[in-house]
């Protein structure tokens, strides 16, 4: 058996183990990837059909990662790319969760009351919709961030917490107004035939709750499961996996309880902690050899973790080389560590590539003064976040797509009414929606009509074409091209964009219902997925620490280690569980570097407005000294002392 001649002992052990049970706890760096992938291609090879296998992720990146290897390891029996829904085609079923949903949805779309055809309403226009609603109850968004309340709503339904049950338990007036304004975004959902992106997990699981006959067809069609990052799923998401388990409980799971960094959102811990009263018959396999950092790293990522309690216990080592000295700068202010990063990597860019550096922070607004920094030394960078599929531009053409498709999606007709510019406003609109056309002027119906009439003939176009002629067709027929053409240079970068948003599109061309596939896509994109896509400029990665789960890059600055900040003030405030998981966010801050990792801190910096002094964080002092090297940053100009 050729393809596990490079596993070790461990994946050997896990890839091996096929009946049953099984989960694999995977440090940081330890190679869980490869182990799935090639535990796929030898339940193949032992006579398993591929299309009975279906393997799930949290990101499109690590989908498509998952998928690419699969098939690259059975090429010499599936030639070709094999898109992800043609599980019928003799290729495993390789799938984000809320890719999952979506197909189990469009499968099953008349039991709820949809077409195939229903709008995902991405998480730009559920922030839309929800200020629209708060408009019409006078709710002042200065007062009430949209964006909380649109949170509250998805940690209830990622909760599984109808709207019914919540405002049953509504105990303070925060509550109330959530409810309130979640009544009204359901309504709004549900007139246009549309789902968010919790619904599309919520749905799923519904169906599969309501329709026995449904859930006992997956579970035929999909003999074997694997979930990657268990650690990680939520309630809804832990209820589907478990739905789509048989009988045979041929299920097994990858994860890791100490890269568990997304409570805030729903992920539930307990999930993998409990995976054994679940399945009795459970087998685990520990993968603890990490194949990416050297060994002062992982020596520093152990220091930092074994003081958790809330974890498997397991300890990671690598054969790699101990490697360099951590650096740890101290600066005088925020300027003065942007500063510090900025010089270092000028000095690492003499002999790599910007594309091998990230700097990592806690919180957003710690970007600004790092990005000024690297432009003042003319250093390439990219800030992570920046999503391909949320310029305006992309998504006026998707907006085009799927109202041609559901003309009830009042959230794309709005958004492409006027665009390019046609002379109809917002009292208009309100009119149209409100069911007042024929109330409209005449000149005004006309316009009104012409739209929908472009909006039929980008439909009929659709069914006869592939993806990348339909997106030229749009970007031409409805006058795009012509109102940015010969204008600014931000309209021309705008126009050049959506070229490249064709150019991405061709891989659709040869997919079952590739212009679905792509819409999907762009709704479903993630912040990593903006790595995925040409981007103009290459260079240094910029993000949350957040952001970075799943990658991994030669030299890592983790920036901003004050106490209050990194840990963060809420979790000194929290539970027990808090605290830990801002320790298992730092942990996987560290394990993200391969060579060498920088970290820095500001004994002043600006929050607010106000200057305030800091303490360093608390995990520096974990650390033990003997892999550190400590350098002071003092002066704005980036001056440096180095004690030895």
């Amino acid at each position: 058996m050729f393809y596990i001649d490079s596993l070790n002992d461990k994946q050997k052990e896990a890839v091996l183990y096929t009946d049953g049970p099984l989960l694999i706890v995977a440090g940081a760096g330890a190679g869980k990837t490869k182990t799935i992938t090639h535990r796929i291609i030898h339940l193949i090879h032992q006579g398993i059909a591929p299309s009975s296998i279906l393997a799930v992720t949290f990101t499109n990146k690590a989908a498509k990662e998952m998928r690419d290897r699969v098939m690259t390891l059975l090429e010499d029996r599936i030639h070709g790319n094999v898109p992800e829904q043609s599980s019928g085609t003799g290729a495993p079923f390789v799938s984000t969760f809320h890719s999952l949903g979506v197909y189990i949805i469009k499968e099953n779309a008349h039991l709820i009351g949809l077409t195939k055809h229903f709008s995902i309403i991405d998480e730009g226009d559920a922030i839309s919709i929800i200020k629209d609603i708060m408009r019409g109850h006078d709710i002042d968004p200065k007062q009430h961030e949209p964006r909380k309340i649109k949170s509250m709503i998805s940690k209830a339904k990622g909760d599984f917490i109808t709207l019914e049950s919540y405002r049953a338990g509504v105990t303070s007036s925060m509550q109330s107004i959530v409810a309130l304004v979640w009544g009204g975004y359901e309504a709004r959902l549900k007139k246009e035939k549309g789902l968010d992106f919790d619904d599309l997990l919520l749905e799923s699981v519904l169906i599969l709750r309501k329709f026995p006959e449904i859930k006992n067809k997956y579970q035929e069609k999909w003999k074997y499961v694997h979930i990657d990052e268990y650690q990680d799923t939520n309630e809804v998401q832990y209820e589907m996996t478990k739905l789509l388990v048989s009988k045979s409980e041929n299920i097994c799971v990858v994860g890791d309880t100490d890269q568990n960094i997304y409570s805030w959102r729903g992920a539930n811990i307990k999930n993998m902690l409990h995976f054994e009263k679940d399945y009795p018959s459970t087998k685990i396999v520990m993968l603890e050899q990490n194949y990416r950092s050297t060994g002062k790293i992982i020596e520093a990522a152990n220091s930092i973790i074994e003081k958790n309690q809330y974890r498997v216990p397991k300890t990671l080592f690598t054969k790699n080389v101990d490697g360099e000295q951590i650096i740890v700068c101290e600066a005088y202010d925020e300027v003065s560590e942007a500063n510090f990063v900025a010089k270092e990597i000028d000095e690492i860019l003499k002999e790599n590539k910007p594309e091998d550096i990230a700097i990592l922070y806690r919180a957003n607004f710690q970007s600004r003064v790092l990005e000024e920094a690297l432009l003042s030394k003319q250093i390439p960078y990219q800030v992570l976040g920046v999503k391909f599929f949320e310029r305006k531009e992309i998504k006026d053409i998707v907006s085009y797509i799927k109202a041609s498709l559901n003309k009830e999606s009042l959230t794309d007709i709005k958004r492409i009414i006027n665009t390019p510019v046609r002379g109809i406003g917002r009292v208009t609109l309100t009119k149209l929606f409100a069911g007042l056309f024929t109330e409209l002027p005449s000149s005004m119906q006309i316009k009104i009509n012409k739209f929908y009439e472009l909006l039929e003939e980008i439909h009929e176009y659709i069914d006869t074409h592939k993806p990348s002629e339909v997106i030229k067709y749009i970007i031409e027929k409805s006058g795009i091209e012509a109102e940015l053409s010969n204008s600014t240079n931000e309209d021309m970068e705008r126009l050049e964009n959506m070229k490249e948003f064709v150019t991405l599109s061709i891989k659709y061309d040869d997919i079952e219902n590739g212009i679905e596939k792509l819409i999907e896509d762009a709704s479903l994109s993630s912040d990593q997925d903006s790595l995925m896509h040409k981007e103009k400029v290459n260079g240094v990665r910029l993000m949350t620490v957040h952001a970075s789960k799943g990658l991994e890059f030669k030299y890592v600055f983790v920036t901003g280690l004050e106490q209050d900040l990194f840990p963060h003030a809420r979790a000194g405030q929290g539970t027990k569980e808090d605290k830990e998981e801002e320790r298992r966010l730092f942990y996987v801050a560290l394990t993200r570097a391969e060579k060498k990792l920088f970290l820095t801190y500001a004994s002043l910096r600006t929050i607010f407005g106000m200057k305030q002094v800091n303490t360093p964080s608390e995990f520096i002092y974990d650390i033990p000294a003997h892999l550190t090297e400590f350098t002071q940053s003092n002066s704005v100009g980036g001056g440096v002392v180095v004690y030895l």
